[in-house]
């Protein structure tokens, strides 16, 4: 393998809390040093000039959709990959809503050595599953949780909402022994009922049905009770108000063994932005008001919201070309969300690269019961390589995703990530 040396790399290293200019020489998959300057390399090593560039942990992410097995043309397996590890992915958790779901271990292996199979993808993200907590998703019957936690999942969530909370209780006590994440999404569909927008003054303008916050909360609030009475560690999945910020932080506070997380494009649009009736706007649970934003955005700063997930989720043209109420719900986001929580939220002063990206990677790992390591010498190469002023288009050239559905599809953007050591 190449020996290659970074030279004045900004070293950005959310696990020992650094932010520093070095050198790092990376060979064989392994850091072999990192040091203020390296001049002792072998006549063979590849030089780069990184001055102006990021070095980071590879970016973890805790849920997403896979378009394969039922789906391949949204996505498949390998079009998935590719575009996590052009968006400086070297983990990413795909969620169990396939066809078939996720619920059995005969499918997991077959997913597993799928990959193991594929030409090519030597050096790709690490891909994990979760397994499902209902046959088929459907809210009826629990899987056969020990034989799924044997053939290798990650954890277990339907990644939907759940329609019976005398359910959620069992798995409660059923996941308990399993020392595995759960996850959940809280939402009280009777709330929401056709809902597309969240409820305030621009869903009055821009006359979409509304979701009111109450829909999250009394749902987050529900689960809440739950977990202080069984005490079953729990993920909140997809935290999308203020209110849902507080209660959170009242359970931490209280010493509930709860996580949270919420989805890359909340902390940067609201329904300002559905005026324009993209359906790439279309989201579940939908945008939030300002005020939302601004709470979300405080959440992930101080510790309430524990990590950013992507949640990328591709449909085909066809699927997404329709009404804004007809078109099914959901972005990509692999290959943007880096560039653009950059540009907004580090470049703007109201976060710290290092705080970025403590919750792009280790965060999310520790929600999922795994570590990252620090970046130094002995070390597994697990990096990412990012130019935050390298600009590009977002076009179907530029795209490893198979798919088109994003709000900023043929728009400019700054920031790329250059390598993935995974």
């Amino acid at each position: 393998m190449t020996t290659e040396l970074l030279q004045q790399v900004r070293v950005i290293d959310p696990v020992s809390g650094t932010d520093q200019i070095a050198d790092v020489l990376i060979a064989d998959g392994y850091i072999q040093a990192i040091a203020p300057q390296i001049a002792d390399i072998s006549p063979d090593t590849v030089i780069r000039d990184c001055r102006g560039l990021v070095l980071g942990n590879g970016l973890v992410d805790l849920y997403s959709h896979s378009g394969e097995p039922g789906f391949e043309e949204r996505e498949t397996l390998v079009s998935f990959l590719q575009a996590a590890s052009a968006g400086g992915f070297t983990r990413v958790t795909v969620l169990p809503d396939t066809l078939p779901a996720i619920d059995n271990p005969a499918l997991v292996a077959q997913l597993q050595k799928q990959i193991k199979l594929e030409e090519g993808l030597d050096s790709s993200p690490q891909l994990q599953v979760w397994g499902a907590i209902t046959l088929d998703l459907a809210g009826k019957q629990l899987t056969e949780f020990a034989d799924l936690a044997t053939a290798g999942v990650v954890g277990f969530t339907d990644g939907k909402p759940w329609e019976n909370l005398g359910l959620v209780r069992r798995v409660l006590e059923y996941l308990q022994p399993f020392g595995k994440p759960v996850a959940f999404w809280p939402c009280d569909r009777y709330l929401s009922a056709n809902g597309m927008m969240r409820e305030g003054a621009e869903a009055f303008r821009v006359g979409l049905p509304p979701v009111p916050a109450s829909a999250e909360t009394t749902a987050i609030a529900a689960l809440l009770e739950l977990v202080a009475a069984i005490r079953t560690p729990v993920h909140i999945m997809r935290v999308s108000t203020a209110r849902s910020v507080e209660l959170i932080a009242t359970a931490k506070f209280q010493g509930l063994p709860v996580t949270a997380s919420t989805t890359w494009m909340h902390l940067l649009l609201d329904t300002r932005d559905i005026k324009s009736y993209h359906t790439s706007l279309h989201l579940d649970p939908p945008l939030g008001n300002p005020s939302d934003v601004a709470a979300l955005r405080g959440g992930v700063r101080g510790g309430v919201i524990d990590a950013i997930a992507i949640d990328h989720a591709a449909y085909t043209y066809e699927e997404k070309v329709q009404a804004f109420a007809e078109s099914p719900p959901g972005a990509i986001g692999l290959e943007l969300a880096l560039p653009l929580l950059w540009q907004n939220l580090v470049e703007t002063g109201e976060f710290t690269a290092l705080e970025l990206w403590q919750v792009l990677s280790n965060k999310p790992a520790a929600c999922l019961q795994q570590e990252l390591k620090a970046i130094k010498s002995g070390e597994k190469a697990e990096l990412t390589l990012f130019d935050p002023q390298q600009t590009w288009k977002v076009n179907r050239e530029n795209l490893h995703t198979l798919s088109n559905n994003t709000p900023w599809f043929g728009q400019e953007i700054k920031g790329r990530v250059l390598q993935t050591w995974c």
